[in-house]
C-alpha cells in the first residue's frame, strides 16, 4: 500500500489555479541551522513514535505540500547508547527519507550524557538532539530523574553543558523538554529556561503541566507564555491539551509561541498532522477519514512495524496492539473486535479483522476526536527523601542519580 494519505481525502479542495496561497500563520522555525517551516513537533512517546509511526506522521504531514514538520524519536537513555545497546541503538536508527532526524536523550549524569550526544554525533545518527527534563514517570522521579532533576540546578545545568560541547563541534543543535516542575510549590521552568538559553541550546519546549499533574488536568498555556517572555533568543515551543489543529493555532495564538509540540493528540491519528500543516500554512482543509481509510492506515502501520522489527511478523504485529484503541476511538467495532484486534499476531490476522469491520462508516465526528489515551489523576511525585531540602546536590543523592539511568528508554 502507498502512503498513509493516499486512501485519505481532504474535506476542502486546494484553491483554484490563479488564486493566492494563503499566509503561513508564524514564520519558520528555526532549530540552530536547521529550519521547519511548520512549525510543529512530534514529541518523542517511549513505545510509540519509532520509524514506523513517525514514517505515518511524517507522510501525512506533507500531503497538501507543506513542508511536514520535525518528527523526533522516543526517548533513549545515555547509558545504553553508550553501552551500544541494541535496542538503543535501533531507536536512533531513521528511515532513509528522514531529514532532519531529531533524537532525544535521557540522562541524569553529565558525563554520560555527554558521550551520548558525542556518539550521535560522531557516527551521524541524528541531525538534532532533544534532552529530555519532562518524564514524569515514577520510577524515574523517584531517584531524582526526569521533571524533578532541574530542582537541583547545578545539575541541570551541568547535563545541558556537556551536551551542547559535545555537538556543537559537529553542528548539531540541542534543544530541552521540560515540565513547569516538580508541583505548584516547586516550579522550576522559568529558571531553568533562562539557564539553558544562556547555555546555548537552540530551543526549549515547556509541557504545561508539573509531574505531579502527569497527564490530569489543563495544561496551563499561561505557563508557556512566560516562558516565552522570559526567553527571548530562541525559539519557545508549547505542549500540552493539542487535540486538534484548531487547538494548536489558539495555543500559538495565546501564548506567543513560537511552535508546537504534540503528543497524545495524534496517537491512533497520525493524519492530524495534515490538519496542523495545512493550518500553520493557513489553509482550513481538514482529514476526515471513514473506518475504511483507519482500517488502511492501521494495516499499513503493521507492515512498517514489521519493516522496524527486521522482518519479525509477530513482534511487529504484536508492537501494534498498543494503537488499536486509539485508531478505533469513536468508531463502531464493537467489542469483540477490539478485543481480538488488541490480541492480533500476524498481518493476515490483521487484514481478516479490518475486512470485518464496517468499512461503509464515515467520519463520526467528536467522538473521534479530543483526548486520547488515559489522562489519569494528579499524583504526589515519588521522589528521593530529602530531594526538596535543598536545591543542591550532595553525595548521596549523586550516587541515588546514576541509579535513574534506565537500560534503554524512561518510559
Amino acid at each position: 500500500m502507498g502512503p498513509v494519505t493516499a486512501t485519505i481525502e481532504r474535506t476542502e479542495p486546494h484553491a483554484p489555479t490563479g488564486t493566492a496561497a494563503p499566509a503561513p500563520v508564524l514564520p519558520p522555525l528555526r532549530i540552530g541551522p536547521i529550519t521547519v517551516r511548520t512549525p510543529v513537533v512530534l514529541a518523542p512517546m517511549a513505545g510509540v513514535t519509532n520509524t514506523a509511526f513517525r514514517t505515518l506522521c511524517r507522510e501525512a504531514g506533507r500531503s497538501g505540500g507543506f513542508d511536514p514538520g520535525l518528527y523526533v524519536a522516543e526517548m533513549v537513555t545515555s547509558r545504553a547508547l553508550v553501552e551500544r545497546n541494541e535496542a538503543a541503538l535501533r531507536i536512533v536508527t531513521f528511515g532513509e527519507d528522514e531529514q532532519p532526524r531529531s533524537a532525544q536523550v535521557y540522562g541524569v549524569d553529565p558525563a554520560t550524557v555527554g558521550a551520548a550526544v558525542r556518539l550521535i554525533a560522531e557516527e551521524d545518527r541524528a541531525d538534532h538532539v532533544d534532552l529530555n527534563f519532562g518524564c514524569p514517570v515514577p520510577k524515574v522521579t523517584r531517584k531524582g530523574g526526569g521533571a524533578a532533576l532541574p530542582w537541583k540546578r547545578q545539575l541541570f545545568t551541568d547535563i545541558i553543558r556537556a551536551a551542547v560541547r559535545a555537538a556543537e563541534p559537529h553542528g548539531i543543535p540541542v534543544t530541552i523538554k521540560m515540565r513547569k516542575g516538580i508541583d505548584d510549590d516547586h516550579l522550576t521552568y522559568l529558571e531553568a529556561g533562562k539557564i539553558a538559553e544562556g547555555l546555548g541550546v537552540a530551543a526549549v519546549a515547556l509541557h504545561a503541566r508539573t509531574a505531579a499533574q502527569h497527564y490530569s488536568g489543563v495544561a496551563d498555556w499561561e505557563a508557556i507564555a512566560r516562558l516565552k517572555e522570559t526567553v527571548r533568543t530562541v525559539p519557545v515551543l508549547g505542549n500540552g491539551d493539542i487535540w486538534s489543529a484548531e487547538d494548536a493555532l489558539e495555543m500559538v495564538h495565546r501564548t506567543g509561541a513560537d511552535g508546537v509540540v504534540v503528543g497524545r493528540g495524534c496517537q491512533g491519528r497520525p493524519w492530524l498532522f495534515a490538519d496542523l500543516a495545512a493550518a500553520f500554512n493557513g489553509s482550513d482543509a481538514r482529514i476526515r477519514p471513514g473506518l475504511r481509510e483507519v482500517a488502511d492506515v492501521v494495516y499499513r502501520h503493521g507492515e512498517l512495524m514489521i519493516d522496524y522489527y527486521d522482518g519479525d511478523e509477530q513482534r511487529g504485529v504484536r508492537d501494534l496492539r498498543k494503537h488499536m484503541g486509539w485508531y478505533l476511538k469513536g468508531y463502531p467495532a464493537g467489542g469483540e473486535a477490539r478485543h481480538n484486534l488488541a490480541r492480533v499476531s500476524t498481518l493476515a490476522e490483521l487484514r481478516e479483522l479490518l475486512d470485518g469491520l464496517d468499512l461503509t462508516f464515515g467520519y463520526p465526528g467528536e467522538d473521534a476526536e479530543g483526548q486520547r489515551g488515559r489522562a489519569g489523576r494528579p499524583k504526589k511525585p515519588h521522589l528521593p527523601q530529602g530531594w526538596l531540602d535543598s536545591r543542591e546536590l550532595n553525595a548521596e543523592f549523586e550516587a541515588r542519580l546514576r541509579e535513574a539511568e534506565l537500560s534503554v528508554s524512561g518510559g
